[in-house]
């Protein structure tokens, strides 16, 4: 294969191939820069100059995990000293922080407790809710969501149905990682399979949800398996236009389990980061936002990644023990719009607030 040709091609029209994004990703020499080019022409005809951002704070109930996965960092068995779950009245004096700090959503980001049920998901929403109003809640990751309803005796559908009505804004489209069960049995081998995830994310579009895409990467997969990933989004959102976006999540390795089993010895490269970004905005034609996760590679990759195809740098945060705890830096707990803006002016772009869905505030 041949790197300008297929650009030519996509940039032409043509649909890229999952054997032409697999191909990108080995890419290793200075046509990097050529793919991160061709995916920043794409961006500025979808998007203009226009980087977004919303004004979000993420919530941690609890690291207490039915999984503790291999790739993460923070999970905990309830037995663990480093074991926390809130109680109702912490929940609620981090809710109303998050209302002091003006957030127009909260992220539900906890592991998954073995204990928690279906109600308990909707007393934390509603909680939300009252103590926040007019807030937007994004929460409850397919994982979440089958594991809830499996213990309240109830289908996913339901849960789903229910979660809507207690005030559930969005769906995390987290718990995805690499949607390959070859690679998910190593990585996350108590999460749902692949065809699990993607009912669910089906079944909360039929529920009047929309939900994120994320991809976890660097960590044991291959180029294919990326490509494989990517193809499973697009062709979802050919079907069902559920997504809002596509968060790439670059791996981060320190103190995992992965990393104390020999697997992994190392984070995602910047090679990495930036061709995940780029070869993503090329391949998802049917997505109109690529986010950079600031918390995850740092401000200046961040800056880098915008010029690769990325428009969205997602949200304030003020809170993200999931990074910290896998050896992210001080700075991804909260980026300040007055520093994105420095960010985004330094490149010749313009910093827009947005709300969950992508509507300019």
């Amino acid at each position: 294969m041949n790197v300008t040709s297929i650009l030519e091609n996509v940039l032409g029209g043509a649909r890229l191939t999952e054997s032409e994004a697999a191909f990108l990703f080995t890419v290793k020499n200075a046509d990097i820069w050529k793919i991160a080019e061709a995916a920043d022409i794409v961006r500025a005809r979808k998007n203009g100059d226009v980087v977004t951002y919303v004004r979000n704070m993420n919530i941690h109930m609890t690291n207490i995990c039915k999984n503790c996965c291999g790739l993460c960092a923070f999970g905990r068995k309830s037995t663990d000293p480093e074991a926390f779950c809130f109680t109702d009245e912490e929940f609620r004096e981090h809710s109303r922080d998050a209302c002091k700090k003006k957030v127009t959503e909260v992220s539900y980001l906890s592991g998954i407790h073995p204990e928690f049920r279906i109600e308990n998901y909707e007393k934390m929403i509603r909680t939300f809710h009252e103590e926040i109003p007019g807030i937007h809640v994004h929460g409850c990751s397919p994982d979440e969501i089958l594991y809830a309803a499996e213990r309240s005796g109830i289908s996913t559908k339901e849960a789903l149905i229910r979660l809507k009505a207690a005030g559930l804004g969005s769906v995390q489209g987290t718990a995805a990682e690499i949607l390959v069960d070859r690679v998910r049995k190593v990585i996350c081998e108590k999460k749902l399979p692949t065809a699990e995830w993607v009912r669910i994310i089906k079944e909360a579009s039929e529920a009047g949800l929309r939900a994120t895409s994320t991809i976890m990467y660097g960590s044991v997969e291959t180029a294919e398996d990326r490509a494989r990933h990517l193809a499973i989004l697009r062709e979802m959102q050919d079907e069902c236009g559920v997504f809002t976006e596509l968060v790439p999540l670059s791996f981060l390795h320190k103190n995992t389990p992965l990393e104390r089993a020999g697997l992994v010895d190392h984070d995602a490269t910047g090679r990495d980061d930036i061709l995940l970004v780029a070869v993503s905005r090329l391949f998802l034609d049917n997505f109109a936002n690529i986010q950079v996760p600031w918390s995850k590679i740092g401000r200046k990759m961040t800056q880098l990644c915008l010029m690769a195809g990325g428009n969205d740098v997602g949200g304030t945060m003020f809170v993200d023990a999931l990074s910290t705890d896998a050896g992210a830096g001080d700075e991804a707990d909260y980026f300040s719009p007055e520093a994105m803006e420095l960010m985004c002016a330094d490149i010749g772009r313009t910093l827009r607030q947005r709300d969950t869905l992508y509507n300019l505030i």
